[in-house]
């Protein structure tokens, strides 16, 4: 089967789920025989670092970059209209849409005739980095993939619930797969900012207004502890947000900002962090959460849907948006370090039962075979 996927920024990249998520797909669908093509944006890296602008291949895949509006609240609507134009002259049997604003394109793939698949990973026209146009740009999007995609994916069931009372419409739910991960010793991290085993809480993820992480700084700022905080992401879209936490930061030297990190150094920072913790109002259903618990990491979220569905018993919530409630939860289990290890270890059972890459890539590719 031919395969374009489009949505992503860069293939084998770390920047977010989306990324994660494409590449997991892929490169597994690629060793099983299937022709696929990534089509990234084209523009800078998450580190500034410029893209590609040949097509190249990465792990039997075939990735071409595309042009790309590199402006927020454009690239993704940009990229996603060149890659569809691309996509279309390869004759695909299926394009795969991956997030809602990228959905924008769909009228032209449903015109020519090509049988079209869209992952929703979350509700992304709620999120607080995007003004009122981008957001209504975005829910276009969302409206694009409810009525004009051959096969609609989701990736929790609070999102599933929505889908058929907005639109009426059926959806297929495939949650994210994970690899159970082994603990590599605090190397790295120890040289860099002097971290050990279980001598930090940790937050992963875009330092962007949605995931609330000024709400878990003003709740770790009222605890009693030598623990430190690390929060480890870069900006989206979001640099003047970014600055401003980082300001806040430096009121407590107990807490340090890593920037953005990946491969080693990422591995360290969830094998040996105390605890995880995601404040978020908005998720889809976050690769970071399955990450750390796949690392044997109790983890405290949000309350809300996306997230309490996923750790289930075997983790912390609190009221989303609630400082005083997020600052007594993590002050009880700063203060019984065995129910910590306990909820850890349930952690790792769950995702490794619950979510499996090879699951998620055999039910999409069944959901292919269905809109042939």
């Amino acid at each position: 089967m031919r395969i374009a996927m489009i949505g992503q920024k860069r293939t084998g990249s770390r920047e977010g789920g989306i990324e994660v998520v494409v590449t997991e797909l892929a490169t597994r669908m690629a060793a099983l025989g299937h022709e696929v093509i990534c089509y990234d944006r084209s523009g800078t890296d998450v580190n500034g670092n410029p893209a590609p602008t040949e097509p190249y291949e990465y792990e039997g895949v075939r990735v071409v970059p595309v042009r790309t509006v590199d402006v927020k609240g454009l690239a993704a609507l940009t990229s996603a209209y060149a890659a569809t134009r691309a996509a279309l002259k390869n004759r695909p049997d299926v394009i795969h849409y991956h997030a809602e604003g990228p959905c924008n394109a769909l009228p032209l793939t449903a015109r020519a005739g090509v049988r079209t698949v869209a992952t929703i990973h979350g509700l992304d026209w709620q999120r607080a980095k995007w003004g009122g146009v981008a957001s209504r740009v975005i829910k276009r999007g969302e409206r694009m993939a409810a009525q004009k995609a051959d096969a609609l994916i989701v990736l929790s069931r609070s999102v599933q619930d929505y889908f058929q009372s907005e639109y009426g419409r059926e959806t297929h739910f495939v949650p994210n797969g994970v690899d159970i991960a082994k603990r590599v010793p605090a190397d790295l991290i120890a040289e860099r900012w002097g971290l050990s085993e279980g001598s930090y809480l940790l937050y992963l993820g875009r330092i962007v207004p949605e995931k609330r992480p000024e709400l878990l700084l003003e709740a770790f700022r009222q605890l009693d502890t030598d623990k430190r905080l690390v929060m480890a992401g870069g900006s989206s879209d979001t640099s003047g947000f970014y600055g401003e936490v980082r300001a806040c930061a430096e009121l407590d030297p107990r807490v340090i900002m890593t920037g953005f990190v990946e491969g080693r150094m990422l591995e360290e920072l969830y094998s040996n962090a105390y605890l995880y913790v995601l404040p978020s109002d908005v998720e889809g259903m976050p690769m970071s959460l399955l990450e750390a618990m796949a690392h044997g990491r109790c983890c405290v979220t949000s309350d809300i849907p996306e997230c309490a569905e996923v750790i289930a018993e075997t983790g912390a919530v609190f009221g989303c948006g609630q400082v005083a409630n997020l600052r007594a939860v993590l002050e009880s289990l700063l203060g019984d370090c065995r129910h910590v290890a306990s909820l850890g270890r349930a952690a790792s059972s769950r995702v490794s039962t619950k979510y499996s890459w090879d699951s998620a890539v055999t039910r999409t590719l069944e959901i292919y075979e269905g809109v042939q």
